[in-house]
């Protein structure tokens, strides 16, 4: 599935304003709740961690790969949503991943074993899976050309607020039930809540597809070529000449070239230079651990002394600064340029990463009985937050950014999906690996990101492509 997101304007797309901007805003707004749940569903889980380890009596390994379980079904979900849109449309793709979501959360919520639990995270992440394809694309193929690149922002922001949302939820759960993950209300027990509440977003998302118009391309692409102008002209006003740009999409689709799996090899070591330097960037966005902050953040501060209700606040507050660390990436993304603002972000990180690995040295105590020195516990609370700042304000956006425009066109789409399939790989090792890695050592697991923050400087400098201000023709 690919957008139209580059495709000139000859219609008169370009000049025209949507004559109700309010209501493309809402149109967005709407589409981007599938990054709200994905956002949300990576970082509820946060809460549940050491009731489920609890209630279940699992160690750290198998504990993990309960958490990771929903990258499987993210990794299925992503690779399957365009070819799923494409033959059904951008909004029922939308609805079978409100329907999964949904079905997750309660299912989640009253697992009867732990493989029951396991199940139903599988089948959540391949509702955030379709979720993270499909949101982008549509919000690409019905923002009006004048205002896309802001639109477009809405999904990673949903993303960032779903995060944040999820971890205030869990604190006011968490309270309700006296600060105790298993403390019961209403005949669950809190952790169960946590997971379940999820139904309430994921019930809208599904409610809210029912409000938007399906996208113009995948209208030309079965033949209701009527409804496409009727959207437009919804979309980007009624200056527009809609025929035009019918056929101006129309045209786009017929010369496309579908990228595959072979267009991607060539290189020295098998595939193009090019689409290593994709990798490379996916990987390590993922191997300097930040989604261990939103996967485990309430687990690591108990780890340390720090009672659960305050843990939770103090994920919450993190979820916070990863929300203003996005929006000033945003703001400077086009000013300073993808390379600098990523190289701020991989200094940023290093130095946050090694101050909290010092400060977690100073760990002591065993069992349910551990602390940190009170100046050592500061140091590790801010140097977590200041991490989460540069990852936010940098990697977190840039990555994305650069997956988008650094591939030749021929290539793009194919490229993309092996990137993301790093992303997801190794996404999915860090989350398993960091449970029987904090057992080990809490400060040599710290140590470990740091030498990817270090080593993801020298990548940036030697081989990523600068890509602000070039057309995305210019990539070769």
């Amino acid at each position: 599935m690919t957008s139209t997101a580059n495709a000139p304007a000859s219609g008169g797309g370009s000049a025209s304003q949507p004559d109700h901007l309010g209501h493309v805003i809402f149109i967005t707004a709407a589409a981007a709740m599938g990054g709200f749940l994905f956002g949300y569903d990576s970082s509820v889980i946060n809460g549940a961690v050491e009731a489920i380890r609890d209630r279940f009596d699992v160690g750290s390994a198998a504990l993990a790969q309960v958490i990771a379980a929903a990258l499987i079904g993210c990794a299925l979900g992503a690779a399957t949503a365009g070819r799923i849109a494409d033959r059904i449309g951008r909004i029922r793709c939308m609805q079978i991943a409100s329907v999964l979501f949904t079905a997750s959360a309660i299912g989640s919520a009253l697992p009867f074993a732990l493989w029951d639990l396991a199940t139903w995270r599988v089948i959540g992440g391949f509702g955030i899976g379709m979720a993270s394809v499909i949101g982008p694309a549509y919000i690409a193929e019905v923002s009006p050309p004048a205002y896309r690149g802001r639109l477009a922002s809405f999904q990673q922001a949903a993303i960032v607020i779903g995060i944040a949302v999820s971890q205030l939820v869990n604190w006011g759960i968490l309270n309700l039930a006296d600060g105790e993950q298993r403390g019961e209300i209403g005949g669950l027990e809190a952790w169960q809540w946590m997971l379940g509440v999820m139904v309430v977003p994921a019930v809208l998302y599904g409610v809210l597809s029912f409000a938007i118009p399906e996208s113009p391309r995948f209208l030309v692409s079965v033949g209701r070529t009527d409804k496409a102008k009727e959207v437009l002209r919804e979309v980007e006003g009624t200056g527009i000449d809609a025929d035009a740009r019918v056929r101006e999409i129309d045209h786009a689709m017929r010369s496309e070239h579908k990228s595959t799996f072979k267009d991607l090899l060539g290189g020295r070591f098998g595939f193009l230079p090019i689409v290593w330097i994709g990798i490379g960037l996916s990987v390590f966005q993922q191997l300097v651990g930040i989604n261990v902050i939103f996967y485990y953040s309430s687990s690591l501060w108990q780890s340390v002394g720090i009672d659960p209700s305050s843990s939770f606040l103090y994920s919450f507050e993190t979820s916070v600064v990863n929300i203003i660390g996005t929006v000033i990436a945003m703001v400077f993304v086009d000013r300073l340029g993808r390379k600098p603002l990523a190289l701020i972000g991989s200094v940023g990180m290093a130095l946050s990463l090694g101050t909290a690995a010092w400060a977690f040295s100073f760990k002591s105590g065993t069992g349910d009985d551990i602390s940190l020195p009170h100046a050592q516990g500061i140091v590790a609370l801010v140097a977590a937050n200041f991490f989460v700042l540069f990852f936010a304000l940098s990697w977190g956006v840039v990555v994305w950014v650069l997956l988008g425009e650094m591939f030749p066109g021929r290539i793009r789409a194919a490229a993309l999906g092996v990137a993301a399939a790093a992303q997801w790989i190794a996404n999915w090792v860090i989350t398993v690996t960091f449970p029987s890695l904090s057992d080990w050592n809490l400060s040599g697991a710290y140590m470990i990101y740091t030498f990817f923050a270090v080593l993801s400087i020298p990548f940036i400098l030697k081989w990523v492509p600068e890509t602000k201000g070039k057309a995305l023709e210019e990539m070769g």
